[in-house]
């Protein structure tokens, strides 16, 4: 059970609804999971919902190279319910299912195209090591393009804020545990 819940509407304080009505309104149509833990801020929960709709609907990666780093970047935090609404969206927007396979199981993937190989390996890279070498960076810009490489390490850094934000509060789970991942320590019981 989640150590924080969505405050109920009547007991919102005026800031804390109109930043629910915001994103509500917004490209998501609802309070983003992470949301309900940023409200106890409600600036940074406009800030961040605004920033993650930025990155999620609005950047040049088209949908199947945005969810293929979003869950790279659940895998590597281990973030089951991030994981989950992540496989069902990347799925939607034509992953492979074997990458998505291989990916859970920390194996590396067989990508269809330069642009995915790219994505998969800068983020993979960001994540492990922290750095991105010069070569990987230039074979990722060439794929990419410049703006296409910010976006990417956009996503990877709003994806983690979210999955960090989503494991601390165990928002979504037990029920959206993910058993591909398998448990962690410090995980909850499915």
């Amino acid at each position: 059970m989640a150590r924080i819940e969505l405050t109920p509407e009547a007991q919102r304080t005026p800031e804390e609804q109109a930043v629910c009505e915001e994103a509500v309104s917004g490209l998501r149509g609802r309070v983003p999971a992470p949301m309900i833990a940023w409200l106890r801020n409600p600036e940074l929960a406009r800030r961040g919902q605004k920033l993650g709709e930025l990155l999620r609907y609005q950047t040049t990666l088209e949908p199947r190279l945005s969810e293929l780093a979003i869950l790279v970047t659940a895998r590597h935090w281990s973030s089951h319910y991030e994981w989950t609404v992540h496989k069902r969206e990347g799925l939607k927007a034509g992953m492979d299912p074997e990458v998505v396979a291989a990916i859970a199981a920390r194996q590396t993937p067989v990508l269809a195209d330069a642009r995915e190989q790219a994505v998969y390996d800068v983020a993979t890279v960001l994540m492990d090591t922290r750095r991105v070498p010069d070569a990987l960076y230039r074979r990722g810009v060439t794929a990419l393009g410049e703006r296409g490489m910010v976006e990417l390490v956009g996503i990877l850094g709003y994806y983690s804020l979210v999955a960090l934000t989503l494991n601390a509060f165990e928002i979504g789970l037990p029920e959206a545990f993910a058993p591909e991942l398998g448990a962690e320590p410090g995980d909850p019981a499915p």
